[in-house]
């Protein structure tokens, strides 16, 4: 099932179940909306409104309630690239849900960033409250899976020792473009991921790839910190990131997650 949020031409946004030709359903490229978020823990139904896709906007599937959870050089390909060894325990920062916008929406580059970066990667939506999750019980806690682009100010990044200015501005967290909800932890851990700026591609990876998988991962954030229902778990970047520059567009695309498409603008 892929949940999205999308917002109609004098409406307010909402929820529904994308239908895509390559299902063979009797309504393709259509959404059908449902009654409220189906993370909010409350039964949800269909409204009996359905829409072409071409006739939406759809917005990032999810805002973060709490709190975005990041995953530092955890592809090996990716650590050599920026000189560093891979950590033996897992890199993490937070990103606020400020810094998220969705599919088509501009990324900004703040005032004074030179080296404006992207990072596609895959995003583990959180389903519901958990802490100290086992790894075999991981699939019941997850809700499903996004596209991510961990936007940094790469200059600031270096200039400074802890992240947060460098991962943490608006814009800077492009979700969508809906959540794959029937994946299983070891379906989405091999996924291929292509990140391209124009129609040039930067990034060819595979979620098989990752250095701690999606059940360490899971694991070792929830060991410390309660994760709420649409949290979100950015779980790395492969090789090959690199700037962007304004008037770009950026488009990472996961396998069976759709393609998430963002031009770049400054502020």
């Amino acid at each position: 099932m892929r949940i999205a949020r999308f917002a109609v031409a004098g409406k307010d946004p909402a929820y529904g179940i994308i239908e895509l030709e390559v299902d063979g359903g009797e309504h393709p490229e259509t959404v059908a909306a449902i009654t409220g978020d189906p993370l909010a823990g409350v039964p949800v139904n269909y409204t009996g409104a359905r829409h072409d896709l071409a006739d939406v906007r759809l917005l990032a599937p999810v805002i973060p309630r709490s709190k975005i959870v990041a995953i530092g050089r955890n592809y090996a390909d990716h650590a050599a690239e920026q000189g560093a060894p891979v950590p033996e325990e897992p890199l993490l920062f937070l990103k606020p849900n400020t810094c998220v916008i969705g599919p088509d929406e501009p990324i900004v580059r703040p005032e004074g960033c030179r080296d404006l970066h992207y990072e596609g990667e895959l995003a583990i939506i959180i389903g519901r409250i958990c802490k100290q999750v086992p790894e075999h019980r991981v699939a019941d806690v997850v809700f499903g899976y996004t596209i991510a682009n961990d936007v940094t100010a790469r200059d600031w990044q270096k200039e400074n020792d802890q992240w947060f200015r460098a991962k943490g501005c608006d814009t800077f967290c492009p979700l969508g473009p809906w959540i794959n909800t029937h994946l299983t932890p070891a379906e989405a851990g091999r996924l291929a991921i292509e990140t391209r700026v124009g129609e040039d591609v930067r990034q060819q990876g595979n979620t098989s790839r990752l250095v701690r998988g999606i059940p360490e991962l899971v694991t070792y954030v929830s060991s410390f910190t309660t994760l709420l229902p649409g949290d979100a778990i950015l779980t790395g970047t492969p090789a090959g990131v690199g700037p962007m520059a304004d008037g770009d567009v950026v488009s990472v695309e996961v396998d069976g997650l759709g393609v998430l498409s963002n031009p770049v603008t400054s502020a």
